[in-house]
């Protein structure tokens, strides 16, 4: 559980600091989305076998996730969008890291207040940190690029206008 935690500080700090420099909506963000998302699901699928889950706590992840969901929702409308160079620009201010703060204190907290409730011998709101960091950075990249389109800012490139590579 430790690892866990160190994890998800580590992953926070990094996905925070990405918030608030500017960068290019492209593939690498992609990737860290991908890559997050496949090491959250390892991390919660070892978590659920360890402690024989019941229809509780899946209730209780699903809970977790649509939160993530939520607050990456949120945090895509305090980022600013614009087009240089061919490309669309992001970057967030520090009401996106405070939301991003806020968002990991409502995981924990939902998780000390509804999942324990359910009987799992762990901690699922630990164990299931990168996988909530990874649906909420989804969403918030998602609703970024729908806003991106809505606003007019079409890269230029081989995807073609109104896409991100």
């Amino acid at each position: 559980m430790a690892l866990e935690i160190v994890l998800g500080i580590a992953v926070l700090g990094l996905v925070i600091y990405r918030q608030v420099v500017a960068r290019p909506i492209n593939a690498r963000g992609l990737r860290l989305i991908a890559i997050l998302t496949i090491i959250g699901v390892v991390e919660t699928v070892d978590y659920l076998q360890k402690y024989h889950s019941s229809t509780g706590t899946y209730a209780a992840l699903g809970g977790s996730l649509v939160l993530a969901a939520v607050f990456g929702v949120l945090r895509a409308g305090t980022v600013r969008l614009w087009s240089q160079d061919g490309q669309v620009w992001m970057k967030g201010n520090w009401l996106t890291a405070g939301l991003w703060i806020i968002a990991i204190a409502a995981h924990l907290g939902y998780d000390a207040l509804v999942a324990h409730g359910h009987g799992s011998a762990g901690n699922i709101g630990t164990a299931t940190v990168v996988l909530y960091l990874a649906v909420s950075l989804g969403v918030q990249r998602l609703v970024a690029q729908y806003r991106a389109t809505r606003m007019g800012l079409a890269p230029v490139g081989p995807m073609g206008p109104g896409q991100f590579s």
